[in-house]
């Protein structure tokens, strides 16, 4: 963990992400941050890192192997076309910023930029995220690897060649995490439906929620696996999943109609 840093941004990702850096070895003299003035005061305070109210405040002999973009989506172009000067070889340009295409980084910081878009979901903030990288031609393996190492802080990574789909990528795991919680709110109102008071019943589709993640995380059994193993013939499981699982109108369909809407959104807002 001795990469030269630069993080643009340090929000709830970006804090996440650094603690997670730093609690495995990251040198915080490594590490400088681009943030506003308040901010950058308080990290350097609390991290012993260096923080930038911008990129001139960077000294000319620091040249970061990462330059992580972990600013709003919609800052991004207000602030990326001034770290054009540093791009260099040994230089990999990596964001976090969702929707932002390699096509939007390369034209605002050329041809020769080094580029990996990356598309974690807000676990990440827990470190129990799932992050997506997609990388240009020219990104070199210890880049990738070194890209794979800090984002590996927050959780699983993976990795796809072809940009376009990073959108199914989106659609998937990237929003995700609503899904979840929405059947959470669902299986709640189920529940006072069926006669629960309603604090009850939220606690207990939370928690079934929480343990069933926990269980399928240490197991290496699949999740269709442990379904069954839950599921006793003619009992009520099953009589559950017999509608969960209709083919016309159960939760395949439904979540495969879901996915798709948010893929064909992420193209929309993409182009």
């Amino acid at each position: 963990m001795n990469t030269r840093l630069l993080l643009v941004g340090c929000g709830k990702m970006g804090s996440a992400m650094l603690e997670g850096w730093l609690a495995q070895g990251l040198k915080a003299d490594n590490v400088y941050i681009v943030e506003q003035a308040e901010a950058a005061e308080k990290l350097e305070a609390s991290y012993g890192i260096h923080g930038v109210t911008d990129v001139a405040g960077i000294p000319q002999d620091f040249i970061p192997q990462v330059i992580l973009f972990a600013v709003k989506p919609q800052v991004l172009p207000d602030v990326i076309d001034a770290y054009k000067p540093l791009v260099r070889a040994e230089t990999v340009f990596l964001s976090v910023a969702a929707g932002k295409t390699i096509e939007f980084f390369a034209s605002h910081l050329g041809k020769l930029a080094r580029i990996v878009r990356a598309m974690p979901n807000t676990p990440a903030a827990v470190s129990r995220g799932m992050t997506v990288m997609c990388p240009t031609e020219n990104v070199s393996i210890a880049q990738r690897d070194m890209c794979e190492t800090l984002l590996a802080t927050v959780g699983l990574v993976s990795w796809v060649e072809d940009e376009s789909l990073m959108d199914a990528v989106t659609a998937l795991s990237g929003s995700g995490p609503a899904y979840i919680f929405h059947l959470v709110e669902a299986m709640a109102q189920a529940g006072e439906t069926a006669g629960l008071p309603a604090d009850q019943a939220m606690l207990l589709a939370r928690q079934t929620v929480i343990g069933a993640g926990f269980l399928l995380d240490a197991s290496e059994e699949t999740a269709a696996t442990l379904r069954q193993n839950v599921t006793s013939p003619g009992g009520t499981t099953a009589a559950a999943l017999n509608v969960l699982m209709d083919q016309e109108n159960g939760l395949p369909e439904l979540m495969t109609r879901a996915i798709e809407a948010a893929r064909k959104r992420s193209v929309e807002l993409a182009s």
